[in-house]
C-alpha cells in the first residue's frame, strides 16, 4: 500500500496563504511508483504569515528531492534522522525563529516540490496506491494524475474514495489498455465546494487506485532493463496449508473501553474465517497470563463456537506481560500433539502498550523470544494504537519470520485486525528458494523466504554480471501436497525490448527498484529502521514550517 497527503496548510487568517495549484503526479511501472506533489502558494496577506506544510509518507517511501523554489531560485530540502531534525526545529523555534525561514514581497509565489519512490506491495490479491488528500481549502488548479503501466497485463483496476460525489465523479476519468492505464482526477473549484454558497472544500479523505496484473508463466514473471532484472513470483489456486495458530490477546487496563470491543468483533469475525483443517487456541495477558486451553484445538464448529463464548467474556485491566505471555505460546506450540505433519505454525500477538510486568526490558524480550521460537515458529506482531512501542514489535517480529502491523485507533480498527488475518490465512508454499546462476548474477536481494500467502508477492532483484541471452532461474518450495521445483529461462534481449520506447517510464526504474530493495532489505537485517523525515515535527506527518513576508 502507498500512503501520501497533499501538502497542506494552516495559518491564522484563512485564505491568507492560499494554495492555488496541487499535483500529484504518479508514474507506475511494474509495481514501482514514482511520486511527484508539487505545491504552489501566494501570501495574500499584507504581513508576515507563517505557514505549516503537511505530508504524511508510507513507511517504505524513500524520499528523492524536497525543495522550494522562491523568484526562480530552488532551494533544496536537507534530509535528516527525525530525532535530529526535531532538536533543531525545536531550537529555531525557540530563538523565534521558523523552520526553513523565507522572505518574499507580498503577492510572491512559493513552489513546493516534494519526490518519492516506493515498491507497491500486493496484499489481498491487489496493489493500492493510496492519496490522503486535505488541502484544506478550494484550490483553483488542483490534479492527480496516475500513469501505470504492467507488461504482464493489467487485469483489474479500480478507484474509490471517501470523498466522491456525483459532481466529483464528472471530474474523474480512467481510460485503460491491455497494459497501460491512465487515472485523472481533476475537480473544478464548483466541483470542490461542499456547497454552492460556501467556500468549503469536499476534499478531505482518501483517494485509491486497486488493480493487479495477469500471470500466465508458472515460475513468476523477469523483467529486464539495462542489465538489471527483477522476477515477480506470485502463484495462485494452489491448496492451503493448515495452521496451528495461537492468537495472544492484551488485556490490560489500558485496552478498556473501545479497544477491547474492537478486538472481541475482530475475533469474532476471525474464528469464522479457520478452516476446519486448522488448530488453534488463546492465551490472553494482564500481569498475568491466562491460557483458554492447555493445547491447540481443531476448529470443528462446537470448538469455533466454545471460543466464541469464550471471546465474548473479555474484559480488560491490570498490567502488560509480554515476555511471558509470547514465551507460553512458545511452550504450547513445542508441547502440541497430533498436528498436521505439514502445516504452518504461528502467534499473532495484538498490544496496545509497553511491557510493564514480568520482564520489561525490551532488549531482553527479544532475545528470550527468538531464542525460544528458534526458526520453528511465525511471530505477528499488531500495536493497536500510536502508545505501542512499535518499534519494539518490529523488530520482535523481524526477527521471527513475521511482520508487524500497527493498528489505527478509529472506526474500521475492528475490520484492519479482521484483513490482518486475511493476509496471513492462507499460507500455500513454504520454504522458498529463487535460485539464479552464480556466475552471472550478482547484488542479488534477498531470495530465500520461509512462507508465501495467497495473495501477496515475492519480488527478487539483481545485477546480470556476464553477457547472458538466457536467464534462467529455477525455484524450489514445499506445497500442501508435495515438494515443488519450477524453472524458466528469460530471453534478455526480448525482455530488454518490453521497456524501449516507453517515453513516460521514469528512467532505470529496475536499477532504481534493485537499490530501493537492496537498502530496505539491509535495514530489516539489521532489525532496526531509522524513521528520517525531511525536518519532522510531529508523529506520523512530516511538517515543514515557512515563514511567508510581505
Amino acid at each position: 500500500m502507498s500512503r501520501s497527503t497533499l501538502l497542506s496548510v494552516t495559518d491564522e487568517t484563512q485564505h491568507a496563504i492560499e494554495i492555488y495549484s496541487l499535483r500529484v503526479d504518479c508514474k507506475v511501472t511494474s509495481r514501482f511508483a514514482h511520486t511527484i506533489i508539487t505545491s504552489k502558494i501566494v501570501n495574500r496577506a499584507n504581513e508576515s504569515r507563517e505557514a505549516t506544510f503537511e505530508v504524511e509518507l508510507p513507511k517504505t517511501a524513500f524520499i528523492t528531492n524536497f525543495s522550494m523554489s522562491i523568484d526562480g531560485k530552488v532551494y533544496p530540502g536537507i534530509i535528516k534522522e527525525k530525532a535530529s531534525a526535531q532538536k533543531e526545529y525545536d531550537t529555531a523555534v525557540s530563538h523565534g525563529q521558523s523552520a526553513g525561514l523565507v522572505n518574499i514581497a507580498a503577492a510572491s509565489k512559493v513552489t513546493f516540490e516534494l519526490i518519492y519512490e516506493e515498491l507497491l506491495k500486493r496484499q489481498l490479491g491487489k496493489f493500492e496506491l493510496l492519496i490522503k488528500v486535505r488541502p484544506k481549502q478550494l484550490v483553483k488548479h488542483f490534479q492527480i494524475d496516475v500513469h501505470i503501466f504492467e507488461p504482464q497485463g493489467i487485469r483489474f483496476l479500480e478507484t474509490d474514495s471517501t470523498f466522491m460525489t456525483n459532481e466529483l465523479t464528472e471530474a474523474l476519468t480512467k481510460v485503460q489498455n491491455e497494459t497501460k492505464a491512465h487515472i485523472l482526477f481533476k475537480p473544478t473549484v464548483d466541483q470542490q465546494k461542499v456547497n454552492p454558497e460556501l467556500d468549503e472544500t469536499l476534499l478531505n479523505g482518501d483517494f485509491v487506485v486497486r488493480y493487479d496484473v495477469k500471470r500466465d508463466a508458472t515460475a513468476g514473471d523477469i523483467q529486464i532493463v539495462n542489465g538489471y532484472f527483477v522476477h515477480y513470483f506470485a502463484p495462485h489456486e494452489m491448496p492451503v496449508f493448515p495452521k496451528n495458530v495461537i492468537f495472544v490477546i492484551d488485556r490490560s487496563g489500558s485496552m478498556a473501553g473501545r479497544k477491547i470491543e474492537q478486538t472481541r468483533d475482530a475475533l469474532l469475525k476471525v474464528l469464522q474465517d479457520l478452516r476446519p483443517e486448522d488448530h488453534f487456541s488463546f492465551i490472553t495477558f494482564n500481569n498475568k497470563v491466562a491460557e483458554w486451553k492447555s493445547s491447540l484445538l481443531q476448529a470443528t464448529a462446537e470448538n469455533v463456537a466454545s471460543a466464541a463464548g469464550f471471546v465474548q467474556t473479555l474484559s480488560a485491566s491490570g498490567g502488560t506481560d509480554i515476555n511471558c505471555a509470547l514465551l507460553t505460546a512458545v511452550s504450547v506450540l513445542d508441547k502440541s500433539e497430533r498436528l498436521p505433519e505439514r502445516s504452518v505454525s504461528m502467534i499473532i500477538l495484538l498490544t496496545d502498550g509497553q511491557p510493564t510486568s514480568g520482564e520489561s526490558n525490551v532488549e531482553v524480550i527479544q532475545e528470550n523470544i527468538q531464542k525460544a521460537v528458534n526458526g520453528k515458529y511465525a511471530l505477528f506482531c499488531l500495536g493497536f494504537g500510536f502508545d505501542v512501542s512499535y518499534k519494539f514489535l518490529e523488530k520482535m517480529a523481524l526477527s521471527n519470520g513475521g511482520i508487524a502491523r500497527r493498528i489505527y485507533e478509529n472506526a474500521d480498527a475492528a475490520l484492519q485486525l479482521q484483513g490482518f488475518y486475511q493476509e496471513v490465512a492462507t499460507p500455500i508454499l513454504m520454504k522458498i528458494e529463487m535460485q539464479y546462476p552464480e556466475n552471472a548474477v550478482e547484488g542479488l536481494t534477498k531470495n530465500n523466504f520461509k512462507l508465501f500467502f495467497e495473495g501477496s508477492e515475492i519480488i527478487v532483484s539483481g545485477k546480470i554480471s556476464n553477457e547472458l541471452d538466457l536467464l534462467p532461474v529455477e525455484i524450489k518450495a514445499q506445497s500442501h501436497a508435495s515438494d515443488l521445483t519450477l524453472k524458466e529461462e528469460a530471453n534478455v534481449k526480448e525482455k530488454e525490448q518490453v521497456f524501449q520506447n516507453q517515453s513516460y517510464i521514469f528512467g532505470n526504474f529496475i536499477e532504481r527498484l534493485w537499490a530501493y530493495l537492496t537498502i530496505q532489505q539491509l535495514l530489516e537485517k539489521s532489525q532496526y529502521k531509522k524513521d528520517y523525515r525531511l525536518e519532522s515535527t510531529s508523529d506520523p506527518v512530516s511538517c515543514w514550517s515557512i515563514d511567508v513576508t510581505p
